[in-house]
């Protein structure tokens, strides 16, 4: 006997009676219930709920329980069939977590950068799809990288190591020391590079460039590139960010005080120290905030520091700037 492809009448009433009640549906009858209703279930929970993005929250799970990558990777075959008892199951979990405004990164446990499939766990900081952006600007705008026997490369705040990991796969001769002021992050990095199998061409730091001494840094001797996608929300925006933020993704990954510029000043601060004569820094930012670094730098012309690009982010925004180290003119 073939599949049925209409929904029994007693599931029908229990997805009706979760959707007017606002009580997710806890647990359905395996019998008629294929991937494509799951997702258009949970959909409808998902957005009554309030959660954002529910169309991709709910296709993203079901793919994930089926071992898909994503839900129109999935066979016509498949998309159709009946899931098993146990899918149904692994998926009724991940969506009650997702209805608690758990980040779908978490709750899958890894997420995709680029062309990597890194790990993902709380409270480490989420990579966004801008981010990629920042490992372009560094290969478009320092092609001698690729030229270089060993350029090496400093990274502020790694986070689940996402930059550095992805230069290092596209740099094969590059050397990376990434730091990150959080234990779990550098653990999460360090997992990372073993899984891509980068770890021997890259140093994790436990180290908080605003409190911690410079000096392990300096040991290291001078870089070439200084790039960072650091916390820069300002203070008195954290309280308006999602609740999946909120709740579950480190904050000192995300409050860069004040002006949201803590970490990006005392990096510029050692800048002239830890990069080598004409070596190029990229920082990751708000859109306020080139304008506001531009000023900053006019003020401190001793570091001999220069902004010489703002680059925007695919939603036009200016996110991103280009910073070098000036020669400093010589004695007569």
């Amino acid at each position: 006997m073939g599949v049925m492809n209409v929904i029994p009448r007693s599931l029908l009433r229990r997805f009706v009676t979760a959707a007017r009640s606002q009580v997710p549906c806890q647990r359905l009858c395996t019998a008629g219930v294929t991937p494509e209703k799951l997702v258009s279930h949970w959909q409808k929970v998902f957005q009554e709920h309030g959660i954002t993005e529910h169309q991709e929250s709910s296709e993203i799970l079901v793919a994930h329980a089926l071992g898909a990558k994503t839900f129109y990777s999935l066979t016509h075959e498949l998309a159709r069939s009946p899931v098993s008892s146990h899918q149904l199951a692994h998926i009724n979990r991940m969506a009650q977590e997702r209805l608690r405004r758990v980040p779908i990164q978490y709750i899958i446990g890894e997420w995709d950068f680029l062309d990597l499939t890194l790990k993902m766990r709380p409270p480490v900081f989420i990579p966004r799809p801008e981010t990629e952006e920042l490992v372009g600007l560094v290969l478009a705008s320092c092609p001698e990288l690729l030229q270089s026997a060993e350029p090496r490369i400093l990274e502020v705040g790694c986070g689940s190591g996402a930059v550095s990991l992805a230069l290092l796969q596209r740099i094969p001769q590059a050397h990376i020391v990434a730091t990150d002021k959080t234990e779990a992050a550098v653990s999460l990095s360090q997992e990372n590079a073993e899984r891509l199998g980068l770890q021997h061409r890259i140093q994790i730091l436990h180290h908080d460039i605003v409190s911690d001494s410079a000096l392990p840094l300096l040991a290291l001797g001078a870089v070439d590139v200084l790039v960072s996608n650091p916390p820069y929300i300002f203070k008195e925006d954290l309280s308006a960010l999602e609740p999946e933020i909120l709740r579950y993704e480190d904050h000192a990954a995300l409050d860069g005080g004040p002006d949201g510029m803590v970490v990006m000043k005392a990096m510029l601060h050692l800048a002239p120290l830890l990069l080598k004569p004409k070596g190029h820094i990229f920082l990751e930012g708000d859109p306020r905030h080139p304008t506001m670094l531009q000023m900053w730098l006019q003020r401190h012309p001793e570091l001999q520091l220069q902004l010489i690009h703002v680059i925007k982010d695919f939603c036009g925004k200016p996110r991103f700037v280009h910073i070098q180290r000036r020669d400093r003119p010589s004695s007569s």
